[in-house]
Protein backbone atom coordinates (compact mmCIF):
# COMPACT_ATOMS: atom_id res chain seq x y z
CA UNK A 1 0.00 0.00 0.00
CA UNK A 2 1.26 3.45 -0.92
CA UNK A 3 -1.30 6.28 0.66
CA UNK A 4 -4.46 5.26 -0.50
CA UNK A 5 -3.21 2.92 -3.29
CA UNK A 6 -3.73 -0.64 -2.31
CA UNK A 7 -1.60 -3.41 -4.12
CA UNK A 8 -4.77 -6.02 -4.80
CA UNK A 9 -8.38 -5.67 -4.54
CA UNK A 10 -8.51 -8.61 -1.85
CA UNK A 11 -6.05 -6.34 0.19
CA UNK A 12 -8.18 -3.77 0.12
CA UNK A 13 -11.26 -4.81 1.65
CA UNK A 14 -9.49 -7.16 4.21
CA UNK A 15 -10.95 -5.34 6.96
CA UNK A 16 -14.66 -5.96 5.90
CA UNK A 17 -16.11 -8.29 8.42
CA UNK A 18 -19.03 -10.02 9.69
CA UNK A 19 -21.93 -7.99 9.92
CA UNK A 20 -20.88 -4.73 8.07
CA UNK A 21 -23.04 -2.60 5.93
CA UNK A 22 -22.06 -1.84 2.55
CA UNK A 23 -23.10 0.61 -0.17
CA UNK A 24 -22.05 -0.62 -3.78
CA UNK A 25 -22.15 1.36 -7.07
CA UNK A 26 -23.67 0.14 -10.17
CA UNK A 27 -26.79 -0.40 -11.96
CA UNK A 28 -27.47 -4.25 -13.12
CA UNK A 29 -24.26 -5.36 -14.26
CA UNK A 30 -22.96 -1.51 -15.35
CA UNK A 31 -20.62 0.35 -13.53
CA UNK A 32 -20.19 -2.36 -10.44
CA UNK A 33 -17.54 -2.55 -8.46
CA UNK A 34 -17.12 -6.85 -9.76
CA UNK A 35 -13.72 -7.11 -8.38
CA UNK A 36 -14.31 -5.94 -4.97
CA UNK A 37 -17.44 -8.08 -4.60
CA UNK A 38 -15.32 -11.29 -5.72
CA UNK A 39 -12.53 -10.36 -3.20
CA UNK A 40 -15.19 -10.25 -0.46
CA UNK A 41 -16.02 -13.26 -1.37
CA UNK A 42 -12.66 -14.96 -0.88
CA UNK A 43 -12.57 -12.80 2.37
CA UNK A 44 -15.64 -14.77 3.90
CA UNK A 45 -17.23 -11.95 5.19
CA UNK A 46 -20.44 -12.74 5.96
CA UNK A 47 -24.28 -11.73 7.58
CA UNK A 48 -23.70 -8.31 5.61
CA UNK A 49 -25.75 -5.65 5.34
CA UNK A 50 -26.01 -3.86 1.57
CA UNK A 51 -27.48 -0.87 0.43
CA UNK A 52 -27.68 -1.11 -3.65
CA UNK A 53 -29.88 -0.25 -6.39
CA UNK A 54 -30.19 -4.39 -7.34
CA UNK A 55 -28.64 -7.48 -6.10
CA UNK A 56 -27.03 -8.43 -9.17
CA UNK A 57 -27.19 -11.13 -11.40
CA UNK A 58 -27.42 -14.94 -10.15
CA UNK A 59 -23.51 -15.40 -11.11
CA UNK A 60 -22.21 -11.49 -11.41
CA UNK A 61 -21.70 -8.71 -9.09
CA UNK A 62 -23.39 -8.81 -5.82
CA UNK A 63 -25.04 -11.65 -6.76
CA UNK A 64 -21.35 -13.85 -6.00
CA UNK A 65 -22.26 -13.00 -2.58
CA UNK A 66 -25.49 -13.47 -2.33
CA UNK A 67 -25.26 -17.33 -3.62
CA UNK A 68 -22.64 -17.57 -1.10
CA UNK A 69 -25.11 -16.68 1.37
CA UNK A 70 -23.13 -13.51 2.95
CA UNK A 71 -25.65 -11.32 2.52
CA UNK A 72 -28.55 -10.72 5.21
CA UNK A 73 -30.37 -7.76 4.38
CA UNK A 74 -30.55 -5.47 1.06
CA UNK A 75 -31.87 -2.56 0.87
CA UNK A 76 -32.50 -1.74 -3.11
CA UNK A 77 -35.32 -0.32 -5.17
CA UNK A 78 -35.05 -3.22 -8.43
CA UNK A 79 -34.20 -6.70 -7.98
CA UNK A 80 -36.28 -8.11 -10.31
CA UNK A 81 -33.22 -10.41 -12.81
CA UNK A 82 -31.73 -12.46 -9.43
CA UNK A 83 -33.67 -15.78 -8.99
CA UNK A 84 -31.74 -16.52 -6.18
CA UNK A 85 -32.42 -13.61 -4.92
CA UNK A 86 -36.30 -14.13 -4.91
CA UNK A 87 -35.98 -17.28 -3.36
CA UNK A 88 -33.99 -16.56 0.00
CA UNK A 89 -36.48 -14.30 0.23
CA UNK A 90 -39.62 -15.67 -0.25
CA UNK A 91 -37.78 -18.47 2.14
CA UNK A 92 -36.96 -16.63 4.84
CA UNK A 93 -33.34 -16.95 4.31
CA UNK A 94 -33.24 -12.46 3.31
CA UNK A 95 -34.42 -9.66 4.86
CA UNK A 96 -35.26 -6.85 2.32
CA UNK A 97 -36.15 -3.10 1.99
CA UNK A 98 -37.87 -2.12 -1.24
CA UNK A 99 -37.10 1.94 -1.70
CA UNK A 100 -38.09 3.83 -4.77
CA UNK A 101 -35.09 4.50 -6.80
CA UNK A 102 -34.78 8.39 -6.48
CA UNK A 103 -35.08 8.22 -2.28
CA UNK A 104 -32.78 5.33 -2.29
CA UNK A 105 -30.55 7.99 -4.22
CA UNK A 106 -31.36 10.68 -1.97
CA UNK A 107 -30.65 8.75 0.88
CA UNK A 108 -27.49 7.96 0.00
CA UNK A 109 -26.36 10.93 -0.97
CA UNK A 110 -28.23 12.13 2.52
CA UNK A 111 -25.89 10.27 4.37
CA UNK A 112 -22.64 11.91 2.85
CA UNK A 113 -23.55 15.51 3.75
CA UNK A 114 -24.45 14.95 7.15
CA UNK A 115 -28.39 15.40 6.87
CA UNK A 116 -29.40 12.90 8.79
CA UNK A 117 -33.60 12.78 7.20
CA UNK A 118 -35.37 14.33 4.47
CA UNK A 119 -39.23 14.55 3.65
CA UNK A 120 -40.29 13.63 -0.22
CA UNK A 121 -43.84 12.90 -1.86
CA UNK A 122 -42.61 9.44 -3.12
CA UNK A 123 -44.37 6.75 -1.31
CA UNK A 124 -47.02 8.89 0.36
CA UNK A 125 -50.16 6.84 0.29
CA UNK A 126 -48.44 3.51 -0.21
CA UNK A 127 -47.13 0.86 2.23
CA UNK A 128 -43.76 3.25 1.58
CA UNK A 129 -44.99 5.29 4.16
CA UNK A 130 -48.06 3.74 5.70
CA UNK A 131 -45.83 0.37 6.31
CA UNK A 132 -46.48 -3.38 6.51
CA UNK A 133 -44.25 -4.05 3.66
CA UNK A 134 -43.12 -7.96 3.97
CA UNK A 135 -39.44 -7.49 4.96
CA UNK A 136 -38.29 -10.85 5.91
CA UNK A 137 -40.76 -14.31 5.62
CA UNK A 138 -40.85 -17.39 7.52
CA UNK A 139 -40.00 -20.40 6.40
CA UNK A 140 -43.91 -21.29 5.97
CA UNK A 141 -44.59 -17.76 4.32
CA UNK A 142 -45.75 -15.97 6.60
CA UNK A 143 -44.67 -12.63 7.43
CA UNK A 144 -42.03 -12.76 9.98
CA UNK A 145 -40.84 -8.77 9.57
CA UNK A 146 -42.80 -5.81 8.16
CA UNK A 147 -42.01 -2.01 7.34
CA UNK A 148 -43.02 0.10 10.44
CA UNK A 149 -45.22 3.50 9.33
CA UNK A 150 -43.13 6.47 8.51
CA UNK A 151 -43.41 9.77 9.74
CA UNK A 152 -45.53 11.97 7.07
CA UNK A 153 -45.90 16.20 7.27
CA UNK A 154 -47.62 18.36 5.52
CA UNK A 155 -46.04 21.24 3.54
CA UNK A 156 -48.00 23.51 1.92
CA UNK A 157 -50.71 21.40 1.05
CA UNK A 158 -49.18 18.34 0.15
CA UNK A 159 -47.91 15.78 2.09
CA UNK A 160 -44.48 13.71 2.42
CA UNK A 161 -43.11 11.24 4.04
CA UNK A 162 -39.79 11.93 6.43
CA UNK A 163 -36.52 8.82 4.99
CA UNK A 164 -33.82 8.60 6.70
CA UNK A 165 -30.01 8.59 5.56
CA UNK A 166 -28.17 5.93 4.75
CA UNK A 167 -24.83 5.99 5.94
CA UNK A 168 -22.54 2.98 5.67
CA UNK A 169 -19.33 1.14 6.78
CA UNK A 170 -18.11 1.07 3.67
CA UNK A 171 -18.66 1.94 -0.01
CA UNK A 172 -17.75 -0.18 -3.18
CA UNK A 173 -17.88 1.69 -6.65
CA UNK A 174 -16.30 1.66 -9.70
CA UNK A 175 -14.96 4.02 -11.82
CA UNK A 176 -13.38 4.23 -15.17
CA UNK A 177 -9.95 6.90 -13.93
CA UNK A 178 -8.84 7.65 -10.92
CA UNK A 179 -5.58 9.13 -9.50
CA UNK A 180 -3.42 8.32 -6.27
CA UNK A 181 -5.35 10.87 -4.43
CA UNK A 182 -8.81 9.42 -4.91
CA UNK A 183 -10.46 11.69 -7.86
CA UNK A 184 -12.59 9.52 -10.08
CA UNK A 185 -14.00 9.95 -13.70
CA UNK A 186 -16.76 7.56 -14.76
CA UNK A 187 -17.89 6.72 -17.53
CA UNK A 188 -21.32 8.22 -18.86
CA UNK A 189 -23.78 6.12 -17.58
CA UNK A 190 -21.57 4.11 -15.86
CA UNK A 191 -21.70 6.88 -13.08
CA UNK A 192 -25.05 5.63 -11.80
CA UNK A 193 -25.42 5.16 -8.18
CA UNK A 194 -21.34 5.01 -7.80
CA UNK A 195 -20.97 8.47 -6.22
CA UNK A 196 -23.94 8.48 -3.96
CA UNK A 197 -23.02 5.20 -3.19
CA UNK A 198 -19.33 6.48 -2.61
CA UNK A 199 -20.32 9.59 -0.59
CA UNK A 200 -22.40 7.31 2.26
CA UNK A 201 -19.67 4.95 3.02
CA UNK A 202 -17.15 5.84 6.28
CA UNK A 203 -14.66 4.34 3.99
CA UNK A 204 -14.92 4.21 0.30
CA UNK A 205 -13.09 1.69 -1.68
CA UNK A 206 -12.56 2.39 -5.76
CA UNK A 207 -11.34 -0.30 -7.98
CA UNK A 208 -10.21 1.67 -11.25
CA UNK A 209 -9.40 1.06 -14.42
CA UNK A 210 -7.05 3.55 -15.01
CA UNK A 211 -4.93 5.63 -12.76
CA UNK A 212 -2.86 8.43 -12.95
CA UNK A 213 -0.80 10.82 -11.39
CA UNK A 214 -2.01 13.95 -9.35
CA UNK A 215 -2.62 16.69 -11.91
CA UNK A 216 -3.22 14.21 -14.93
CA UNK A 217 -7.17 14.56 -14.41
CA UNK A 218 -8.27 17.89 -15.50
CA UNK A 219 -10.42 19.62 -12.58
CA UNK A 220 -13.19 20.26 -14.18
CA UNK A 221 -13.71 16.75 -15.26
CA UNK A 222 -13.87 15.28 -11.96
CA UNK A 223 -17.13 13.55 -11.27
CA UNK A 224 -15.89 12.32 -7.27
CA UNK A 225 -13.72 14.34 -5.16
CA UNK A 226 -10.86 12.33 -3.49
CA UNK A 227 -12.04 13.69 -0.31
CA UNK A 228 -15.15 10.82 -0.42
CA UNK A 229 -12.32 8.11 -1.53
CA UNK A 230 -9.85 6.26 1.05
CA UNK A 231 -8.90 3.28 -0.78
CA UNK A 232 -7.98 2.58 -4.70
CA UNK A 233 -7.01 -0.33 -6.34
CA UNK A 234 -6.27 0.02 -9.93
CA UNK A 235 -7.83 -3.21 -11.83
CA UNK A 236 -8.08 -2.96 -15.39
CA UNK A 237 -10.56 -2.77 -17.68
CA UNK A 238 -13.96 -4.27 -16.72
CA UNK A 239 -15.49 -6.87 -17.99
CA UNK A 240 -18.36 -5.81 -19.86
CA UNK A 241 -21.41 -7.90 -19.61
CA UNK A 242 -24.73 -8.28 -21.10
CA UNK A 243 -27.79 -8.20 -18.43
CA UNK A 244 -30.26 -9.57 -21.48
CA UNK A 245 -30.14 -10.40 -24.90
CA UNK A 246 -32.52 -10.46 -27.31
CA UNK A 247 -31.96 -12.20 -30.11
CA UNK A 248 -34.53 -11.24 -33.31
CA UNK A 249 -35.44 -14.27 -35.47
CA UNK A 250 -32.74 -13.85 -37.97
CA UNK A 251 -30.02 -14.09 -35.54
CA UNK A 252 -29.01 -10.49 -35.36
CA UNK A 253 -28.39 -9.08 -32.11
Amino acid sequence: MAGKVFESAVSAVADIGDGARIAVGGFGLCGIPDALIEAIVATGASNLEVFSNNCGVDDHGLGILLSNGRISRVTASYVGENKEFARQYLAGELEVELTPQGTLAERMRAGGTGIPAFFTPAGVGSPIADGGMPWRYNADGSVAIESPPKETRVFGSKRYVMEEAINADYALVHAEIGDTEGNLVFDKTAMNFNPLAAMAGKITIAQVEKLVEPGEIDPGAVHLPGVFVQRIVHTGPQEKRIEKRTISAGGQA
